[in-house]
Order: structure tokens, then C-alpha cells, then sequence
């Protein structure tokens, strides 16, 4: 890396540098809005609103009328939402975080108990609560025993009689005053009638939130790793045993979360943000409901992550599936560690076996660490920062022009591109166009082909190291001058 470091999301360019980095993603064609703007904001605690109630009562749907946009799964039956999922928002000019939590129900068992344990741990940590009722059905023994919980928290409370479509309905919402949560806020989360009332009663129940600052706020904030991988080999196990508590739940179906959730996580002395996804399945546009927009949304989040950690379960054979979501995060151009969990179960045997596995379905992909680890078990979990700090570090990369073109220079020298059709194309000089993932622009005099390109891949990461990130290499080639 340079010496230069900027403190204003450039990477490792200085100004000048900066300039001619823009100038030349310009040309390259890159989004120039997507080139700045990189880092986290403030750091300072937001109020959270827990948004509670029983399955099916429009929870999630109201979460996204509060945020503006569609981002919760959705769907018409109760269970869609297992996890506690944090949302940022903000209603005249105050920012808060809304967590949307599982249906709550009583005396349940299995799956429905983990969620309706979440559910509560979501009351104890929240600043306020936002009760949401089915107003068409009115409260139930369920309510009954919510509010109780509620109670118990000594939490401020708003009430939601979500469901009210027209005036017809608000006499229902009135009989909600028996609760004894105080005013109920007659509201259609579908179609956005009343939310503003709802949203002005929140606000007076949660604390002030703490002044947005711009331009001041410490740079990048916490770095943010996506846990990517087929459904069932173990991503919330792994959130949970390095977050240290229960906080996502793990079942043994397979496609048990479907949200995003993000979880601010200490570790090796640093905070980052882990995001655990939705299990990718093997033929998205086949999927319905729920699992195909948790699938969207995984990509989503694959986007906005820093660091793919995929995980790969050690005790099956390398599926296509794996290989297919590799090349997903490398396409997306994040840094990648690869991980390969449930290693407490696998014996010398399928050890050898998967070393042959990654030798022939892995080979485009040596470059990315590898850490066997157990969710199950806390084994090698120490290995996993380092493994994201190596990865890291090779994705913010930068070489120099003049280092850059010696290395060129001697390479080209040393093996020249084959000649074809009588023509020898040759490389005449080159640049680093951008980090996150490292990008080239190679001016030739002709067109390369791709195995020579491959080529100087491989040497640049023998050279320069790269450890654990895609390269991105393009070529522009001279034109033809006309003979006067």
C-alpha cells in the first residue's frame, strides 16, 4: 500500500491522485455517484422502536410503510418473519431504528418458541414498543398475554389497531381502548392511512435521537461482512457463536431465515457488522413468496457488504451450488473468505476428498482464504478475523503507476502475447484504475486475449499479493494512426 492514506473514502489516493482516478473511471464508464459516499455516518446510539404482536397482524408491512421502502419480507401468512431485523428511519427529521420482530404466540413449541423468544428479547432492548392489533379481529388471549409481557418490560407502549381500511372499521379500533395501552392509532399499513398520527405518537414515546452530523463523523465506520452460502450450512450458527448469545434462529429446516440481520459484533479487539442472510437456493426464479424475495434480498446485502464469508459445509461433497455462489460474490467484486464449516464432524477420509473437491471445482478461486471452522463447536473461530483482515487488505491494494509499469515492462519483455495472424500485440503501458476490488486499464496496441490476461493476473497476485480479492483487468487498445 501507498503511503498516502485519505481520510476521505478515496481509498489509499491523495487528491491529485483522486482526480485523475475519477477522470479515468469517468472513461471506463464507471457510476461516479457510486464512488463516493462510502463510509457509515455517525456512530452515536439511535433510539429503537421493537415493532410487536402476534403472527399475522401486519407487522412487517407497517415496518416498511415506517421506512419507506420495501425491504421486510412480506407475505399473506402468519410465520414469514423468524428473526429480529434492524431498520434505520426517520419521520420529521428524527432518526430511530425499527426492529421488526416474529409473531409472538403462547405456550408454542420448536421454531415458533425460538421466535417468540426473539420477539421478547426485542421488547428488553428497545426504547420503546409498538403493539400492532388486527382491529378486523379484535384482541385475542394472545394480546392479552403480550401486553402482560409488555408490562413487565416497563417500557413507554404505542398502539397500532393496524387493518383500519375506512371509517367503517375505526369503531372496531375504539373497542382496542380496553387494553389499557391508552389511545389506539387507527391505521392501514397496506395503503398508509394513519401513519402519520402513529408515527407523531412514536416519536413522543422514544428518547430524542442524537443530532446527524455530516462531513465531522469518524470515516468507514464499522467494516461489513455478508455470511453467504446454500440454505442449511450453518450462517446463523456461525452469527450466533460470534456474536456470543442467541440472536438468530437456528432450526434445522433448511431456509430458516429470511431477512437480512445485521448484528454489530466485537471481535479481535474491532467492531464489525455481520449480516446473516437467506440461504441461497439453486434456481432463484423458481422460488415463490417468501424464499424468493429473501433471495433478493440476500443479493442485496451482498452489495452492500465489504467481505463475503461463504460458508461451505465441509461434511457434504462441493455442491454446484457452492461454486455458483462464489462466483457470485466475486462478480460482485467483494472480498472473499471462504468457510468451511461443520469440521468437527468430517474424518481423514473426507478430508482428502474435499482437498480434491476444491482442487478441481475451486482452482479460479485459490486466491480466497480459507478457515475450517465449526459453528457447532467454537473451533478455529479465532482464525476467521485475521482471514477478513488479509482479505480486506488485499481488496484496498493500490500499486503505483511507476511500479505498476516496471512490473509490466519486464513481464512483457520476458513473455511476450503469441503472435496471431502475423500480428504480435504488445502491452504498452497500464494503470490502477480503483481499489475495492482492485481494477486495471492495460493500454495495448492490440487486442489480448483472455488466457494472456489470465496470465498477468496470476502474476500480479504472485507479485503484489491480492490475497483474498477479485481483479478486474481491461484492456484498451490504440488506434490505428492514418498514414498522411
Amino acid at each position: 500500500m501507498t503511503a498516502e492514506h485519505s481520510t476521505a473514502g478515496h481509498g489509499e489516493l491523495d487528491a491529485a491522485d483522486y482526480a485523475e482516478f475519477m477522470a479515468l473511471a469517468a472513461e471506463e464508464g464507471f457510476d461516479l455517484d457510486d464512488l463516493d459516499g462510502l463510509g457509515d455516518g455517525g456512530h452515536a446510539p439511535l433510539p429503537v422502536l421493537a415493532v410487536v404482536g402476534r403472527p399475522n397482524v401486519g407487522k412487517s408491512t407497517l415496518v416498511n410503510r415506517i421506512i419507506g421502502r420495501r425491504e421486510a419480507v412480506v407475505e399473506d401468512k402468519p410465520g414469514v418473519t423468524r428473526d429480529r431485523v434492524t431498520y434505520e428511519a426517520t419521520w420529521n427529521g428524527r432518526r430511530f431504528k425499527v426492529v421488526d420482530t416474529g409473531g409472538w404466540e403462547i405456550d408454542v413449541l420448536g421454531i415458533d418458541a425460538m421466535v417468540a423468544a426473539q420477539a421478547e428479547l426485542g421488547i428488553e432492548q428497545a426504547d420503546a414498543v409498538l403493539f400492532v392489533v388486527d382491529a378486523t379481529v379484535g384482541a385475542t388471549d394472545t394480546d392479552e398475554a403480550l401486553i402482560k409481557i409488555i408490562r413487565r418490560a416497563g417500557k413507554p407502549t404505542v398502539l397500532c389497531a393496524n387493518k383500519v381500511d375506512g371509517p367503517s372499521t375505526e369503531a372496531e379500533a375504539a373497542y382496542l381502548w380496553s387494553l389499557g395501552l391508552g389511545e389506539p392509532y387507527p391505521v392501514s399499513a397496506l395503503h398508509g392511512r394513519g401513519s402519520g398520527d402513529l408515527l407523531d405518537a412514536v416519536m413522543a414515546a422514544l428518547p430524542e435521537a442524537p443530532p446527524q452530523t455530516f462531513g465531522d463523523a469518524a470515516p468507514g465506520g464499522p467494516r461489513r461482512i455478508a455470511l453467504i452460502g446454500r440454505p442449511n450450512v450453518g450462517k446463523s450458527s456461525l452469527l450466533n457463536k460470534v456474536a456470543g448469545e442467541e440472536r438468530v434462529v437456528v432450526n434445522e429446516l433448511a431456509g430458516t431465515t429470511r431477512d437480512p440481520v445485521d448484528e454489530m459484533i466485537e471481535l479481535g479487539g474491532k467492531t464489525w457488522k455481520f449480516v446473516d442472510t437467506a440461504g441461497i437456493r439453486r434456481r432463484v426464479h423458481l422460488t415463490a413468496g417468501a424464499d424468493f424475495y429473501a433471495s433478493l434480498r440476500t443479493t442485496a446485502a451482498l452489495d452492500k457488504a465489504e467481505v463475503a464469508v461463504v460458508l461451505v459445509d465441509a461434511s457434504e461433497t462441493l455442491a454446484e451450488q457452492d461454486t455458483r455462489i462464489i462466483s457470485m460474490a466475486v462478480e460482485a467484486g467483494r472480498a472473499v473468505v471462504i468457510a468451511y464449516n461443520k469440521w468437527d464432524q468430517i474424518d481423514e477420509e473426507r478430508r482428502y476428498y474435499l482437498e480434491r473437491e476444491i482442487e478441481r471445482d475451486l482452482v479460479q478461486v485459490q486466491w480466497a482464504p480459507r478457515v475450517n471452522v465449526s459453528a457447532k463447536t467454537g473451533r478455529h473461530m479465532e482464525k476467521l478475523v485475521p482471514a477478513i483482515e488479509t482479505a480486506l487488505e488485499g481488496w484496498e491494494t493500490r500499486i503505483t503507476t511507476a511500479r505498476l509499469n516496471a512490473f509490466l515492462g519486464e513481464l512483457v519483455a520476458a513473455h511476450p502475447h503469441p503472435i496471431r495472424g502475423g500480428k504480435q500485440p504488445r502491452v504498452l503501458f497500464g494503470t490502477q484504475a480503483g481499489t475495492r476490488p482492485p481494477r486495471f486499464v492495460l493500454f495495448a496496441s492490440g487486442f489480448l486475449e483472455a488466457g494472456y490476461r489470465r496470465f498477468i493476473e496470476r502474476r500480479l497476485r504472485e507479485e503484489f499479493g491480492f490475497v483474498g480479492t477479485p481483479i478486474s483487468i481491461s484492456v484498451r487498445v490504440r488506434e490505428k494512426r492514418k498514414r498522411k
